[in-house]
């Protein structure tokens, strides 16, 4: 009653309202109204991300991936949330009527019609949302559907269960999922009985209470529970062989003696405790299936844990080795495999004690190919000399072999890459970013040892366009290391190609297939929505020729299309024979299921570089090509998506002479080698041989070396080829004791050598060589003077480079001003033996390290007359007014460049 209806109560409900159904207010029609928009809306962004997926899968020719991933992944949510939604919802409607009845007293009529109304609208809505999460579970284990579909044997069995490696790799995490995934929703399903019949009882105003019916339906239930468990302990058998309770990972001792024979134990019992809740269903009372639930529990608690513990503290640890000694076997054949370890050569390398005159002539393009150019300083010198504009920019600097006028040489290079954001804030326009400065240009690229006298690098290619040795036709970037943003090309609008001296840019329209065409309404209105952007639907600049192009960075572009590889951190960029340039990325198969194997501190134990992904930087194609073809994991991939990876022998000649050792993989081996490397349990035990990595000067800091690409004649060879080496040293002391390598060049890709050095002497590792150099008076004297007047001294990396037999240290010194990143290459340090030079070349350095020359004395500061510290303090000025004028005649380049924009932007 309102006060405006005077007081009468209208007899009956509209027409269009059932008794006894209240009218929805008008907030809650309107709450009704804004779900279902965002209903919609959701839905709508599902098919226009589908949509989108599918155009960009079919830009890069891979919509069998797509395809095949998708439909798995959708039919693995829907198989989940029906399973898990059909066995909740009959449960809870069948204890919904196991425990109905009349209301209590205290429970007026159309309150308990309306309870029993939400009660069922909550059973729905529950249903469907663990039905929701229970097929999200299942839909993200997709991978691990295929790999076992498709799954190869490894032909290796572990020593415990004599089990294939491949049951461990492809079927025990399906299983394994398969158990957890329905016990959670057993669980979960046991849980809604109870709170279902909890909820009528209360209705009913009775205590909770089980009926035969409700008794019958929980014993049942809780016999499945068991039966699961059951079959998770059978699984945890053979997960004991990824055990971290021992002296080493995998089963050991204790696992075998006592954990496994509790699980079996706990298999019997369990099954045994679903049996008997079986037959309890038939039973009155609860003390049977009561006490054989206790007597799981506790074998579950004793067994599983108290008396596995007792075994490790009263008889493993005591007598430890003699326990583990065949386990830590297993773990050491089973690691070196899964790291590829047991691929590495042992060999001993003399180390005679100084570099000879003989040495340098028997290695002459070991010493042609020395790397003096750091990578670091010389990206930032890269950037100052060959940047040509504020847009460009240098990412990354790589380390390759090309062969320049019929040698073979050791070069650094890197690609000039578009960067829109530093285009001058006047300039940061929709069509500048999106339309006109779309793609980088060209590479630089320099000698690893040579550089002119004002310390700046050689090129064999430079400048826009390209100049040098090489003949690059098609030399723009679209795909990269940088390129993050989204481009439309083929538009009205012509794209930037590169400035001129002149200051008359050249434009370019794109003529290539990468790229999502735009020829309808409905794709620019797709796209607008994926990069929410309005300006790709009404913009009048796009065309039905026009193509978007986007995922345009290249580890993101390898990493879409095949999410199940782990990727190499630095692609490298590649001047191919056909004068365009490509992209090499190299690509991991990974598992943490390799029996025994320790794992690597990112959580993997087994890893091949099994897969070289190539990246056209124009077109964007990405190829894949299988660089190991025995391992298992991309055996099975290759399955799983047929034609998607091809044979190496495929890959064109001129790309496969630059294929790679990568860095990554190279670095994990490293790792994992200074452990194992040693092969006999006791001395793995009492880790009488462990090794690390050396240590290095970079500016003033010490930081760990890292693997270096060199051009070497290894022991024993007759030619130089391109290795990856690493020096080690014992653990806590700072001698060397091995250096590993990694070589590149056919026949021999891939083959590991490891180099020992004599027990019987001291050969000095990096730290002890970097503290003889700044203990030298002359080069301290050098180097501190140079430190002084607004200018920085950085120490290059440190190369330990075997050359005959003997050891040789060289070490680049570069001067920098302090107000710009500008290094330039000032002197070349040389150390072999107990000799240590600093001269202003390294053929300069080697001639007076071998003896050939006599090194004049650097200039000493004498005493009040000071004629030699007066000359060098003439030749410190000299320095420092060149830099001088190189930092004005950089920013006066700088000041150019930027009105050069400005004018652009105002066109």
């Amino acid at each position: 009653m309102t006060l405006f209806d005077g007081g009468r109560r209208d007899p009956l409900p509209p027409d269009d309202q059932p008794p006894g159904a209240p009218m929805p207010t008008f907030s809650a029609r309107w709450l009704l109204i804004a779900i279902g928009v965002g209903l919609a809306l959701v839905l709508l962004n599902m098919v226009r991300s589908t949509y989108t997926e599918y155009l960009w899968f079919d830009d890069v020719r891979y919509t069998g991936v797509y395809l095949k991933t998708t439909i798995t992944q959708v039919l693995l949510f829907l198989a989940g949330a029906i399973l898990v939604g059909g066995l909740l919802r009959g449960n809870l409607l069948l204890a919904q009527r196991a425990s109905e009845g009349p209301p209590g007293p205290q429970v007026p009529l159309e309150m308990a019609a309306m309870l029993r109304r939400l009660l069922a609208a909550g059973i729905s809505f529950g249903t469907l949302v663990v039905a929701f999460v229970f097929g999200s579970i299942a839909t993200g284990e997709w991978t691990v559907l295929l790999r076992f579909l498709e799954q190869v044997p490894f032909g290796k069995a572990d020593p415990l269960f004599n089990q294939d490696l491949g049951f461990y790799v492809f079927s025990l995490p399906l299983f394994r999922f398969v158990q957890s995934w329905l016990l959670g929703a057993f669980i979960v399903t046991l849980l809604g009985v109870f709170a279902v019949c909890f909820l009528n009882f209360s209705l009913q105003g009775l205590v909770f209470r089980f009926s035969r019916g409700l008794k019958a339906h929980v014993l049942a239930l809780g016999a499945v529970i068991m039966a699961l468990l059951a079959f998770g302990y059978w699984l945890d058998t053979f997960d004991l062989v990824f055990s971290p309770r021992g002296a080493v990972f995998g089963a050991t001792f204790t696992d075998v003696n006592a954990e496994l024979i509790a699980l079996r134990l706990l298999i019997v019992i369990a099954l045994a405790v679903a049996a008997v809740l079986v037959a309890s269903i038939f039973q009155r009372g609860f003390r049977l299936p009561l006490t054989a639930v206790a007597i799981w529990l506790a074998v579950a608690i004793v067994g599983a844990n108290v008396y596995p513990a007792v075994v490790q503290r009263f008889d493993v640890e005591p007598n430890e080795f003699v326990r583990e000694e065949r386990y830590i076997g297993h773990n050491i054949r089973m690691t070196r495999d899964a790291f590829s370890l047991d691929r590495v050569k042992d060999e001993q390398f003399p180390a005679g004690a100084t570099v000879t005159d003989l040495d340098l002539r028997n290695n002459p393009d070991t010493v042609n190919n020395i790397r003096l150019w750091d990578h670091r300083p010389l990206k930032d010198t890269y950037n100052q000399i060959q940047f040509i504009r504020l847009y460009y920019e240098f990412h990354d600097i790589d380390v390759d072999r090309y062969v320049v006028n019929g040698q073979y040489r050791q070069v650094m290079l890197a690609a000039r890459e578009m960067v829109p954001e530093r285009l001058p804030a006047e300039a940061q326009r929709w069509v500048n970013q999106r339309l006109q400065y779309t793609h980088g240009y060209g590479v630089a690229m320099s000698p690893v040892t040579e550089f002119t006298p004002e310390g700046r690098p050689m090129f064999f290619a430079k400048d826009v366009p390209p100049e040098g040795a090489f003949q690059i036709k098609e030399p723009r970037i679209y795909f990269g290391e940088r390129t993050s943003n989204y481009v439309v090309v083929n538009t009205n609008t012509v794209e930037f190609d590169y400035p001129t001296p002149e200051d008359k840019p050249v434009y370019t329209r794109y003529g290539g297939s990468g790229g999502v065409l735009l020829d309808s309404f409905l794709r620019r209105l797709a796209y607008a929505w994926e990069f929410s952007d309005i300006n790709i639907l009404v913009s009048n600049e796009l065309t039905p020729q026009s193509r978007i192009m986007y995922r345009r960075n290249i580890a993101e572009r390898v990493r879409r299309i095949t999410p199940f590889l782990r990727l190499d951190r630095d692609p490298y960029v590649v001047v191919g024979e056909d004068g365009k340039l490509y992209w090499i990325q190299d690509a991991y198969t990974v598992t943490d299921r390799y029996p025994y194997s320790q794992p690597y501190r990112l959580g993997f134990n087994y890893i091949r570089n099994s897969v070289k992904a190539v990246v056209d930087a124009y077109e964007g194609t990405v190829t894949y090509y299988v660089a190991e073809p025995d391992d298992p994991l991309i055996r099975s991939y290759a399955g799983v998506f047929p034609g998607v990876f091809q044979p190496m022998e495929k890959m064109p000649a001129f790309l496969r002479s630059h294929v790679r050792y990568p860095e990554d993989l190279f670095l994990i081996q490293a790792e994992m080698f200074l452990k194992y490397h040693m092969t006999d349990p006791r001395v793995f035990y009492n880790q009488e041989d462990l090794w690390s990595m050396p240590q290095e000067v970079y500016y003033d800091t010490t930081i760990q070396m890292q693997p270096y690409y060199i051009n070497m004649r290894l022991p024993g060879e007759t030619r130089e080829e391109f290795v990856l080496i690493l020096p080690f040293t014992p653990k806590n002391k700072p001698n060397l004791v091995a250096w590993i390598a990694a070589r590149m060049d056919a026949p021999n890709y891939g083959r590991l050598l490891s180099f020992r050095f004599p027990k019987d002497r001291q050969i000095d590792g990096p730290t002890q060589v970097e503290a003889r150099i700044s203990n030298h008076p002359d080069i301290a004297y050098q180097l501190n003077l140079w430190n002084q007047g607004g200018s920085r001294v950085i120490r290059g990396n440190l190369l330990v480079i075997p050359i005959g037999q003997a050891i040789l240290y060289v070490e680049p010194i570069y001067l920098q001003a302090a107000a710009l990143a500008f290094p330039e290459l000032k002197r070349v340090v040389v150390a072999s033996g107990d000799r240590v030079y600093m001269a202003s070349s390294l053929s300069e350095g080697l001639r007076t390290l071998a003896g050939q020359v006599v090194a004049p004395p650097p200039p000493q500061p004498t005493t009040a007359s000071g004629t030699s510290a007066g000359a060098v303090i003439r030749q410190e000025l000299e320095r420092l007014q060149q830099s001088l004028k190189s930092l004005q005649d950089g920013v006066k380049q700088m000041q150019e460049s930027i009105s050069r924009l400005l004018e652009m932007s105002k066109q």
